[in-house]
This record gives structure tokens, C-alpha cells and sequence, in this order.
């Protein structure tokens, strides 16, 4: 299973998202948006995967609602694809 760790020295919503897309290897037509991101991560990436955030109060503190918008996508996101896995560490 291939893991992306999401560090609490991510402090923008960008920073997230580009790491997520270097290692889920996001396709070209990519844009930098939640709805974007739900519809790569539901339908574009293969799995099985799992995101570990480690450190996410930090990332909460600086991220504040984004942070919250995130971890309720990539739960909902785990909630309907049995092949993906969401941790906060």
C-alpha cells in the first residue's frame, strides 16, 4: 500500500495539495481546488493508498477551516473507497 505523509509544516492548503499530488502522481489536468482534489482522489488515483497526517494539531492551528474541509474530504474520501485509508497521527 502505497502511504502519503501529510507534516504539520504544511501550512497552506497548496503545500497540501501538491504533496499529495507528487506522490499519488495526480494527472496533468490536475487544479489545485477541493473539488478538484475529491474528483482525482475518488476516480483518477489507484489504489490501495492510505494519508497519514502526522503532527495535524500543528497543521490545524496554522490551516484553521481548511484544515477541517480537508480531513472531512479524505474521510468521506475513505468512507467510500474501501481500497483508501485516512489517519490523523
Amino acid at each position: 500500500m502505497k502511504t502519503v505523509f501529510l507534516d504539520g509544516d504544511l501550512a497552506s492548503r497548496d503545500a497540501v495539495l501538491e504533496r499529495l499530488a507528487t506522490h499519488l502522481e495526480f494527472p496533468g489536468h490536475f487544479a489545485p481546488n477541493l473539488d478538484a482534489l475529491w474528483d482525482v482522489l475518488s476516480r483518477d488515483v489507484g489504489g490501495p493508498f492510505e494519508i497519514v497526517w502526522r503532527e495535524h494539531r500543528k497543521a490545524q492551528a496554522a490551516l484553521g477551516a481548511e484544515f477541517e474541509k480537508l480531513v472531512a474530504l479524505f474521510r468521506q474520501l475513505a468512507e467510500d473507497r474501501r481500497d483508501v485509508r485516512f489517519h490523523l497521527a
